[in-house]
């Protein structure tokens, strides 16, 4: 294959991605195409790509530095992981719930995915536009569940392929966590002891960027996207992460507050029937072995409550908050630091009475 040494590939420049398909025979030599520069995300350039004589495809390219006021460099190479997670994801989710890698370029840190079949919708656009449905919220609660449950059946071989978190460090605990606690200094504590135990706890694979941006509401189910800090860790982490653009949104969404409320309370009940499949006991206040545990309970609880201030004070706060939601998400999360609930239900409950008490006084 022809590379140009002098200049780096930059994907959304449509003549040098022709000429690079071209070149490395992903499209034949007078092949025309169309390109579309899609939402990649503050961390990726992505491309759609229209063969005028095959199938759609996804070209999807890792930035060295992150689109984001603040100063954040990560590592290219995390393609790879993505790559890598693709593979695995496609073996554990259910049935067309993930794009089948086509192929991957280290040399331009980039990967080539199946483009999602029409019609489908960003599930978060339609969040925000008014669209919560619940028969969503299920999807969303089973998928991450069927993902947590099915890669501890495979733990063995999945601990070894995912060791790596460097990733998941530089990209959330970093960005999240530590930058956080650094501008707000009376959370160090709490986020010390956080960060501590999601390095000691490994028990899943763990997505790390489960959340209504990277979900398509495709035309059979969900699919999920944006796999680059997938690693073997704490399930705990995507569930608070997950849990945080459900509650955020009742903060933003005064006319949906009571629907954002009980859609984060049916994630956590469908997440939990659909990880209790190979357990049992799996009450709320039963504490069988393994993925299923109070202790677990606990810590998505202060994940939760980590990046729901993370989302206002860490590196890539949630831009449809306003100033004044952000004030009012900063009070609550600050006062529920200092206590944490145990259980997720009375988080849910506790985060919105907050709500609806802060409301007048911010």
């Amino acid at each position: 294959m022809k590379t140009d040494k002098t200049l780096p590939l930059n994907i959304e420049d449509s003549e040098a991605l022709l000429r690079y398909l071209r070149d490395a025979g992903r499209l034949k030599p007078a092949e025309a195409a169309r390109f579309t520069n899609m939402q990649g995300g503050i961390s990726n350039r992505t491309v759609l790509v229209e063969p005028a004589g095959g199938s759609a495809f996804v070209l999807k390219q890792a930035l060295p530095k992150l689109r984001v006021a603040t100063d954040w460099p990560s590592d290219p190479r995390r393609i790879h992981q993505e790559a890598r997670g693709v593979t695995w994801l496609s073996r554990l989710a259910p049935p067309s719930s993930i794009p089948g890698l086509l192929f991957e370029d280290a040399q331009h840190f980039l990967l080539a995915m199946e483009a999602v079949p029409h019609p489908h919708e960003n599930w978060k656009t339609r969040l925000l536009a008014g669209g919560l449905a619940m028969i969503h919220v299920e999807q969303f609660g089973r998928l991450l569940g069927t993902i947590h449950r099915r890669s501890r059946e495979q733990a063995g071989e999945l601990a070894r392929e995912f060791d790596d978190r460097t990733f998941f460090e530089t990209l959330r605990i970093e960005p999240y966590y530590r930058y956080t606690a650094a501008r707000q200094p009376v959370t160090a504590r709490f986020f010390d002891e956080l960060i501590a135990e999601t390095a000691a706890t490994r028990t899943a694979l763990v997505h790390g960027d489960y959340s209504p941006k990277n979900i398509l509401i495709g035309p059979e189910n969900f699919v999920l996207l944006d796999h680059e800090v997938i690693h073997w860790g704490d399930p705990a982490f995507d569930i608070g992460f997950a849990l945080t653009h459900l509650l955020s949104k009742s903060n933003h969404l005064h006319a949906q507050r009571t629907a954002f409320l009980d859609a984060a309370r049916l994630f956590w009940k469908t997440y939990s029937e659909e990880t209790g499949k190979t357990e049992s006991g799996l009450g709320r206040d039963s504490t069988p072995p393994g993925l299923w545990t109070n202790p677990m309970e606990d810590r998505a609880v202060r994940h939760t409550l980590g990046c729901l201030l993370a989302r206002v004070d860490g590196r890539s706060p949630l831009e449809y908050l306003s100033p004044i939601e952000r004030d009012r998400q900063r009070a609550i999360v600050l006062t529920l630091m200092k206590r944490p609930p145990v259980l997720i239900p009375d988080l849910i409950d506790w985060f919105g009475d907050q709500l609806s008490r802060t409301e007048l006084v911010v």
